[in-house]
């Protein structure tokens, strides 16, 4: 159960973090003002307490194992936002990073 919950958290974290980096972007680079911006900030504010609901106590950990969630998530942000077409590197190269974060979070650990 808590490998569900923890991988529900990086989903949620990597659509506030993604999303809100998007809407800045938006707002700023593509001139659509400001309540896209405030939406965005709103939204990296958000994804601060949702990654802070891990169930795992280790900042250091929680954060690295998340930012091979943000690669893959960020992939899959352009293909649906961007029409992003990633080739069989940028593939490759995020199921890496997700087997990393599966190896960072959930691999038994000792008590030592």
């Amino acid at each position: 159960m808590l490998v569900l919950r923890s991988i529900t958290l990086f989903v949620a974290a990597a659509i506030l973090e993604i999303g809100g980096a998007w809407l800045i972007w938006q707002g700023w680079k593509e001139h659509r003002g400001a309540a896209w911006i405030v939406a965005g900030v709103a939204a990296l504010g958000t994804y601060g307490v949702v990654a802070a609901l891990q169930p795992d106590a280790n900042f250091g950990r929680v954060l690295a194992a998340y930012g091979g969630v943000f690669v893959a998530g960020s992939l899959v942000w352009a293909m649906v936002a961007d029409k992003f077409k990633p080739d069989r590197f940028d593939i490759v190269g995020a199921a890496i990073c997700l087997i990393g974060v599966s190896v960072i979070m959930f691999a038994p650990r000792g008590s030592a």
